[in-house]
């Protein structure tokens, strides 16, 4: 069996991030994804709009993710690369080089990343609102992630 890991925060969940997923999915026949604690999120010096906790339910609720678990630091990826007998590491080429070293135990891919789309560019883009668009957004945010909080 070919199992195939990657790692992110997967905040403002988009077509980019399913797209990232379903190809990773397609290299092998097991697909399992770190998914980044709010507090690794913290020391990474980053803030998600939405929680740890939403988060992995999305990842963990799409049909091309076999396994989910948190993420808790950079090191431990060399551990979950053998506790998963991981065939193939994958991510987004915007981190092209950085996980290289892992060549060592298996195979490193960089994929493109789906062009116009991030979540830096939707949070600039929200940044840009006016107050009550946000508010309006915000709610139908939540309803989403009542929704999908619902669905497994």
């Amino acid at each position: 069996m070919k199992t195939v890991i990657t790692y992110g925060t997967f905040d403002l969940f988009h077509i980019g991030h399913l797209n990232l997923l379903q190809r990773l999915s397609d290299l092998g026949d097991r697909l399992v994804v770190g998914v980044s604690t709010d507090d690794f999120n913290s020391l990474k010096g980053k803030r998600s709009v939405f929680d740890f906790d939403s988060r992995i339910k999305i990842i963990a609720g799409l049909r091309c993710v076999n396994e989910v678990f948190p993420e808790h630091s950079w090191e431990q990826k060399q551990d979950d690369i053998l506790k998963y007998d991981v065939s193939i590491f994958g991510m987004g080429n915007d981190w092209q080089g950085k996980f290289d070293s892992f060549n060592t135990v298996c195979k490193v891919v960089y994929l493109d990343r789906t062009e116009n789309i991030s979540t830096t560019l939707l949070k600039n883009s929200l940044s840009q609102l006016e107050p009550n668009k946000i508010e309006q957004l915000k709610q139908s945010l939540d309803d989403i992630v009542t929704v999908v909080r619902t669905i497994k």
